[in-house]
């Protein structure tokens, strides 16, 4: 009896010694520099008047100035006594120099950045026929170099503070590929891997980075991208709802200031998490046992998701041929 107590006692100590070496030390914005690119609207406008409430100096990247003023009043009225907001109109996606440059304008006005939320992105639904080569192209430009490039100009000042918050969003279509999104889902999928590698890189620097994978959001972007989306895309999506952009922001800031790597939404998106873990780093004890538990079980009902997903592009093709025979 006694060496069984002392063997649970063991076990209990050593898992908390792993929980504390897993877990980061969670992170405030009072008074710290926040930069968030696609910060004119959308989720990352969202997150923008989230780190003013929270007492944040905040720099906005987009390329339309309009709307870069109109979110910066916005963004005005949600600021904390002392604290300032920003705007600089900079394509974020062409030309590292000019990214670089806007970076070093922000931190001369608001000081050191501490947080970078990589916001900015586009999207375009299509089959994978249907899709121009050079779409190929823009999205990768567009999703994952303008991250690349903004974290390239601003991680230098964030290693010399040795403390910071590195957030990129990337999406559900970023853990699954699905119909319509073959040139999205390859620009999301791409900011993970880079972001696991900087993570690594980063973690001697008490520098975190989370990836963010929020389903449909009411946003421009989910507007504009509803033309000409595919039906089966639209089915596709249907399932997993369409959230707000000031819920989604509250759970990606969150996550990102307890450190945590993988930040998701709702049912659908907590299976994603566990099922599409793999080797991504861990920050919590007790979702590293959820996922040894159970990944194998959610393997099987991942295949149920895809053979009804599966089914929904057959029908969408059986009708079209059907089309096709009555219009003949």
């Amino acid at each position: 009896m006694f060496w069984y107590i002392v063997l649970i006692c063991t076990i209990l100590l050593v898992l908390v010694y792993i929980s504390m070496k897993l877990s980061p030390r969670r992170a405030q914005l009072k008074n710290k520099h926040v930069i968030v690119t696609g910060g004119s609207s959308g989720i990352g406008k969202a997150i923008a008047i989230l780190a003013a409430e929270r007492g944040a100096n905040v720099t906005i990247f987009a390329r339309n100035k309009l709307r870069l003023e109109e979110a910066k009043t916005e963004i005005k009225q949600k600021l904390q006594t002392g604290c300032k907001v920003q705007c600089i109109s900079v394509d974020l996606s062409s030309n590292y120099e000019d990214v670089k440059k806007a970076v070093s304008e922000a931190e001369d006005k608001l000081g050191p950045v501490f947080m970078v939320v990589n916001s900015a992105g586009t999207s375009v639904s299509r089959s994978f026929q249907d899709l121009q080569a050079d779409d190929f192209k823009k999205m990768m430009e567009a999703n994952y170099y303008s991250a690349v490039f903004t974290t390239k100009a601003a991680v230098d000042s964030m290693v010399q503070q040795q403390q910071g918050r590195l957030i990129f969003l990337s999406s559900q279509a970023g853990q699954i590929g699905l119909f319509g999104f073959s040139a999205y889902s390859g620009s999301k999928f791409a900011l993970r891997g880079m972001a696991e590698a900087l993570q690594m890189e980063m973690t001697p620097h008490n520098i975190r980075v989370t990836v963010a994978f929020p389903p449909d959001t009411d946003t421009p972007g989910f507007q504009h991208e509803l033309i000409g989306k595919p039906k089966e895309t639209q089915l596709i999506s249907e399932t997993a709802g369409l959230l707000k952009p000031q819920d989604v922001a509250m759970a990606i800031i969150d996550d990102s200031l307890k450190g945590e790597f993988i930040s998701y939404q709702g049912m659908d998106g907590w299976l994603l998490a566990h099922v599409t873990a793999g080797m991504s780093p861990a920050t919590s004890l007790p979702r590293v046992i959820q996922q040894f538990f159970l990944m194998g079980l959610f393997r099987v009902i991942g295949l149920f998701y895809l053979a009804s997903f599966d089914s929904i592009v057959l029908k969408c093709k059986k009708e079209k041929d059907s089309e096709k025979v009555k219009a003949s």
